[in-house]
């Protein structure tokens, strides 16, 4: 079973997927000012685990790179590593004025977990691909894990709440109702807007999906 356990941000904050957020060359002018955190995986699982920055989703740990890297403003933030099945990797950091800090990642594997029969499957067709997704409110991965071949989101029958987010982008809302051994495919597109249009699910607490 592959399910993963996700305030808005001022912009002055938080600088993040500079090349589709901010005007070209925006970024750059604060490269003196801002610090840079690099997430080192110990492994595949931690490389899928999604992001948070003071609370706030910002994509996951494997896309945190490029035009994507994790830029902050000097001072602490919490980060935050969460998937499924895991204990939540947390860490206090101290982002200092044009440095960079690598942070390695390592996920600890739930132990209290208990395993339900599989019987249905969703698959998304959503762009943009790195969009989070949630069940019930519960944080489940980006859409890039459940849109490839031999790639879906295994899970009980049943009454989902499908929520589909990114900062930027309008909400993907529906629900959802699964019969045993169904395969289901969504498809859409995200619409662009604010990053306040992003929705309370992005930046509370997660629920674990059973």
């Amino acid at each position: 079973m592959r399910i993963s356990c996700m305030k808005v941000v001022s912009a002055w904050v938080l600088l993040l997927s500079v090349s589709s957020i901010l005007p070209p060359g925006a970024a750059c002018a604060g490269n003196e000012i801002l610090g840079e955190i690099r997430l080192i995986p110990s492994g595949n699982i931690e490389k899928l685990a999604g992001v948070w920055v003071d609370g706030q989703y910002v994509g996951y740990v494997g896309e945190m790179k490029g035009s994507k890297k994790l830029l902050l403003m000097p001072g602490d933030h919490q980060l935050s590593c969460r998937y499924s099945g895991y204990r939540e990797f947390s860490q206090k950091v101290l982002v200092e004025p044009g440095k960079k800090l690598d942070v390695r990642v390592h996920l600890d594997k739930e132990t209290d977990i208990q395993s339900s029969q599989m019987s249905s499957e969703i698959k998304l067709e959503v762009k943009p691909d790195r969009a989070a997704v949630f069940l019930n409110g519960g944080y489940v991965g980006h859409v890039d894990e459940f849109n490839g071949p031999g790639q879906a989101m295994v899970v009980p029958s049943g009454s989902y709440d499908l929520k589909i987010t990114l900062p930027g982008y309008l909400p993907f809302e529906t629900q959802i109702i699964l019969r045993p051994g169904q395969k289901l495919e969504v498809k859409t597109d995200l619409i662009p807007g604010s990053i306040r249009d992003a929705g309370t699910l992005i930046d509370r607490q997660p629920t674990p999906v059973p």
